[in-house]
């Protein structure tokens, strides 16, 4: 039994070592496609079950007892079915060469933990195993088929390989796939965390390089390959100053990296000026930093350099526009504020202080935007700052600061302010204040003149109800707004009985005071803000009554007919004595077949039309849904 033991132990010992050289192997080679690596992997866990047989256990003769039901099933569960399927052809090929009694069950035993391996694999998700539960799961699954493979032997000699081999062959089989797998699922994790800082350090902005203690690049990024006119940054390797930079240049920046080293300390922002051979001027910021390895033994140098030409000429432009902007405020008639980053006037023309003269005294250079807010709100300076403003809402007007606008603030002493905020790149802030309080006023001034003239576009001159045309537009909008809601929406044409003959007995001068009285009692009679009463034409008028079904615009009507025979305006030429009106109404609901609003009118202007005939002085109601008028009288 000893004997097995270190038979079993050593063939551990030669898988993993195969198993070591291929990892050592694929990192090298890293830039293999995916299929030939995992090609590799199955060649590799093949040679290592080939390398098992040879240094199996011979139980009996052409019967030997080794490690490759692990190792194919390690290829299935922790590299995939292709890896899998090589290893267990390499398996079975050198199974068949050695020949004996036990090829059969022993290619058995092969087929049968390939399909289960394969199919853990696709359990699994389709990835390799890396946690420890089921890389352990993997283990012991691989321990009970060693032991479950034995039944494929004859009967008479099942019992005696159990007893005399089963316990090894299930714990090194058992070792071996959690070997594997657990060094498998380390190398995986080595290599995607050196990867990862490879990339993260070769494809970085910036200067990017790490050096060893005799002043050689191991580590540059691409941009540090090409400032040197190199085209890959592993041509980068090896390279010292020296070889890179004129020689006062190089020895000047190996005394920096040598007095880093030296000391201990690193390197921080340390700016410079350079003007390089065949180059433009530019300017560089460099941090070095010494680097140490667990035992605190100093290994090298790590620097990274940043182009801040564009900063220093940004700053430089800065200076120049504070000095030609500080000459030109006294002279704006604008007022000029310049805040800085941290929320603090800058400075200030004398111009800016007087557009606020309740708050002046607050608004100076270093004077912070939170008080200039206290004070504007605490003297009751801005119509839109209520004096008894709140803390937390002085506080967020004051962030809005640091936001680009355009706004306009109405003062309390009648006064318009416009005020342009804009952030610059580095945080500080312009303000730059008008008074528009003319333009204002006449903005004002244009706005009402502009209304007024809306008013008179649609309004009919003569009565003061809506014209045809204001009517038409809400007619329009209230007819799709029906249709989407399926409300009810009514319609009354109103004409003036006999007007012509009013005209012609009394004067059109009479006439046109009879139709401002009918306009009126009309009016009268609709008062819900979303009806429109308008004046169609002539002496014919129109209402329109949103979400107003039938008999409601017939009571309506009634009323409207009625209030105007109460005027009792005499006209001897009608059948009445007195000026009455015809009214014809309809409603459209959603049964109404109709699709444009010009019927509803033509439908209300047939039932204004059977009024007429039924002998004026009355209503007559349009149903759309049956197509017959309905009298009322």
């Amino acid at each position: 039994m000893d004997d097995v033991w270190k038979v079993l132990a050593g063939n551990l010992a030669a898988v993993a070592l195969i198993v070591s050289i291929w990892t050592h192997l694929s990192y090298r080679f890293y830039q293999l496609p995916p299929k030939l690596r995992c090609a590799g992997l199955g060649v590799a866990m093949g040679l290592a079950a080939i390398a098992s047989m040879l240094l199996s256990v011979r139980f009996d003769v052409g019967v030997i007892f080794d490690l490759r039901l692990a190792i194919i099933e390690s290829a299935a569960v922790f590299g995939g079915p292709g890896p899998a399927l090589i290893t267990a052809i390499l398996a079975a090929c050198f199974r068949l060469y050695l020949g004996g009694a036990g090829v059969t069950p022993g290619l058995t035993a092969i087929a049968i933990v390939f399909v289960l391996g394969s199919a853990l694999w696709f359990f699994a998700g389709r990835k390799p195993m890396s946690h420890a539960p089921s890389i352990l799961s993997a283990a012991v699954l691989a321990g009970c088929l060693s032991i479950a493979v034995l039944a494929l032997l004859p009967a008479a000699d099942f019992q005696r390989a159990v007893d005399e081999v089963g316990l090894p062959i299930a714990v090194l089989n058992f070792a071996t796939t959690a070997a594997i797998g657990f060094f498998l699922a380390y190398f995986r994790r080595f290599t995607l965390e050196r990867d990862i800082l490879y990339a993260a350090l070769t494809q970085a902005p910036d200067y990017h390089y790490v050096k060893d203690l005799k002043h050689r690049f191991v580590v540059a990024n691409l941009n540090v390959a090409r400032h040197n006119g190199r085209a890959r940054s592993s041509e980068m390797v090896g390279l010292t100053d020296h070889d890179l930079a004129p020689k006062e240049r190089a020895e000047q920046l190996m005394a920096v990296k040598a007095d880093v080293m030296r000391t201990g300390q690193p390197l921080d922002h340390f700016e410079e000026f350079l003007i390089e051979e065949g180059k433009p001027p530019r300017w560089y910021s460099t941090s070095k930093v010494p680097l140490k390895n667990r035992q605190g033994d100093m290994v090298g140098l790590a620097g990274v350099t940043v182009d801040i030409t564009e900063k220093k000429l940004l700053e430089q432009e800065l200076r120049s526009s504070r000095n030609i902007m500080a000459q030109a405020m006294a002279e704006m008639s604008d007022g000029l504020a310049m805040f800085g980053p941290d929320g603090n006037i800058v400075f200030c023309n004398e111009r800016y202080r007087e557009l606020f003269p309740k708050s002046a005294y607050a608004r100076k250079e270093g004077a912070h935007i939170t008080d200039i807010v206290r004070a504007t709100v605490r003297n009751g300076e801005r119509k839109d700052l209520p004096i008894d403003l709140d803390e937390e809402s002085i506080q967020a007007a004051a962030k809005t600061l640091f936001i680009n606008k355009d706004e306009v603030i109405p003062l309390a002493d009648g006064r318009w302010l416009s005020l342009r905020t804009r952030v610059t790149e580095d945080r500080h802030v312009l303000a730059l204040v008008s008074d528009i309080t003319a333009m204002k006023e006449s903005e004002l001034s244009l706005k009402s003149f502009a209304e007024q003239m809306k008013g008179l576009a649609e309004t009919d001159a003569l009565t003061g109800l809506s014209n045809r045309r204001s009517f038409d537009d809400g007619l329009q909008r209230e007819f799709e707004a029906a249709k989407q809601t399926g409300r009810p929406l009514s319609v009354l044409l109103i004409d003036v009985d006999r007007f012509k003959a009013y005209n012609d007995r009394y004067g059109h001068l009479p006439g046109d005071v009879c139709l401002k009285s009918v306009a009126a009692a009309i009016a009268t009679g609709v008062r819900r803000s979303g009806d429109i009463t308008a004046r169609f034409g002539g002496e014919e008028f129109a209402v329109l009554l949103p979400d107003t079904d039938g008999d409601m615009a017939i009571a309506i009507a009634e009323k409207i007919r009625t209030s105007i025979r109460k005027l009792s305006i005499l006209h001897e030429d009608s059948e009445y004595g007195i000026v009455t009106v015809s009214v014809g109404a309809t409603v459209f609901t959603p049964l109404a077949s109709i699709g444009d609003p010009t019927e509803l009118v033509e439908r209300a202007d047939l039932a204004l039309y059977q009024a007429k005939n039924a002998g004026r002085n009355c209503v007559r109601f349009h149903r759309l849904a049956d197509d017959y008028a309905k009298d009322f009288a």
